[in-house]
């Protein structure tokens, strides 16, 4: 397989834009809820997917939260597989993809999981403010950098070596 058939070429080998920004945004959902669930559960213990009820209820939701990013992880996996076993991988769109998943599952996990439904905090007993703003801005910035970088492959005729 060379170069040119991974990029696609013009023709039945264009790249797909849909697959390949769909393959990135569950890459993407799958590496950010992977962080979050190995950092701030695991490792730091600063708090469950769900937080207001047992500790043995919170241990059970944080297993069903790592189980849907490995069903994300792989599911994002099988479509670049099938991208470049098709040869319309498309490395802009699917990286454009992936920062939007990733913008997009902290922006919900900030807005609708932390202040809407109070699943669970960042943190408890400290100010929450510094990490509400950080985490909300970061996940802002994350997916209008996503975005941006989708809306780049529409002026894009066909990916080129150059412009990946």
């Amino acid at each position: 397989m060379t170069q040119r058939d991974v990029e696609g070429s013009a023709g039945s080998r264009r790249p797909e834009r849909g697959r390949n920004v769909l393959a990135g945004a569950f890459l993407g959902l799958g590496a950010v809820a992977m962080m979050d669930e190995v950092l701030f559960h695991q490792i730091l213990h600063w708090h469950h997917f769900y937080d207001k009820s047992t500790t043995s209820a919170g241990l059970v939701s944080d297993g069903l939260f790592h189980a849907f990013s490995w069903f994300a992880t792989v599911a994002g996996f099988y479509l670049v597989v099938m991208s470049v076993r098709d040869g319309k991988l498309w490395v802009r769109a699917l990286l454009g993809g992936f920062v939007t998943g990733v913008g997009a599952f902290q922006l919900y996990d900030g807005l609708v999981q932390h202040k809407l439904f109070g699943l669970h905090q960042i943190r408890y007993e400290v100010d929450l403010l510094p990490y509400d703003l950080t985490w909300n801005i970061l996940a802002g910035a994350l997916l209008v950098v996503g975005l941006t970088i989708i809306a780049s492959t529409y002026r894009q005729a066909s990916p080129s070596v150059a412009s990946q």
